[in-house]
């Protein structure tokens, strides 16, 4: 990473970071990807929702490190993961980085805990790459229209704002810490387990030169997450659905992926919102350590 750019602020007990270079003959088109890696046992790579990075799941990750060797994924331009200028975050793209970890570190036998985009992101690379993919835990699936224009009035403003022609751009670079604070209490039930000193984390990552770029393309990248639902139907390995009872999906949004799954395991969390990683981890805890 350039040394001029900025560092986490967030540091997890005995975790260490890493980079994976781009592959020889990418073309420029791929930028190193940062991970974390903690733990023991059988491979867990858990990917983030839209806007956040590997230290949403700060609080999952030590209760799941005695069973797991866990890797938690900066998807490509999000956290601290290279901001490659003219790259996509079109659902293939991102898919590509989470293959990419799992190809260059020969990861097999892989559980995928994804939340948001990061559920998509698991469930697609499931069903491209099932002889590595042990198991899927997907986490209210960002897989619906509207996305997080759901969550509130401020949350539409925001994001017609940022996809807007013209002044897109503009707006996606102005991001008050009220503002964001807001916009994430949106996915939550118990608005306090958004801590500050997360919600300062990214900031100082939204600050990035380069970073509105992304933050705009991920958000115009939602039909592509929608359009990806056509690969669920070809996973092979066993998935548990997971969604929180006040998430921004609907019942019809839960039960139409129930239809494409039907042999998939589900759990409704009562009083969740769209962050179940960062205001009930004990929960995914508990279901994945079950498993391990």
């Amino acid at each position: 990473m350039p040394s001029q750019e900025p560092r986490p602020t967030l540091h997890l007990p005995r975790t260490t970071s890493h980079t994976l270079a781009p592959r020889a003959g990418s073309g420029g088109h791929e930028g190193t990807l940062r991970y974390l890696k903690t733990g023991t046992g059988a491979p867990l790579v858990l990917l983030h929702t839209v806007r956040t990075q590997a230290e949403h799941f700060r609080h999952l990750i030590p209760l799941i490190a005695d069973r797991y060797t866990v890797y938690a994924l900066d998807l490509p331009g999000m956290g601290y993961s290279e901001i490659v200028p003219g790259a996509s975050y079109d659902e293939p793209a991102m898919r590509a980085g989470v293959e990419r970890l799992l190809t260059e570190l020969d990861l097999h036998d892989v559980t995928l805990v994804g939340e948001s985009m990061g559920a998509v992101l698991a469930l697609t690379t499931a069903a491209e790459s099932p002889a590595r993919v042990r198991r899927v835990v997907a986490v209210n699936t960002y897989d619906f229209p509207g996305g997080i224009a759901r969550s509130s009035l401020l949350a539409r403003v925001v994001v017609s704002g940022v996809l807007a022609p013209g002044v897109g751009p503009v707006i996606a670079g102005v991001e008050p810490k009220p503002a964001l604070r807001k916009i994430l209490q949106g996915g939550l039930g118990n608005k306090r387990a958004l801590r500050e000193d997360y919600v300062d984390e990214l900031l100082q990552v939204g600050s990035r030169p380069g970073y509105s770029t992304v933050a705009r393309a991920v958000y115009q990248a939602l039909p592509s997450l929608i359009a990806a639902r056509t690969h669920y139907p070809e996973i092979k390995a066993p998935v548990h659905l997971v969604y929180g009872e006040k998430d921004w999906s609907r019942p019809s949004d839960r039960e139409a992926n129930r239809k494409l799954l039907p042999a998939a395991d589900f759990t409704q969390v009562p009083r969740a919102g769209h962050f179940i990683a960062l205001e009930r981890p004990d929960v995914l805890a508990d279901l994945l350590n079950a498993a391990a």
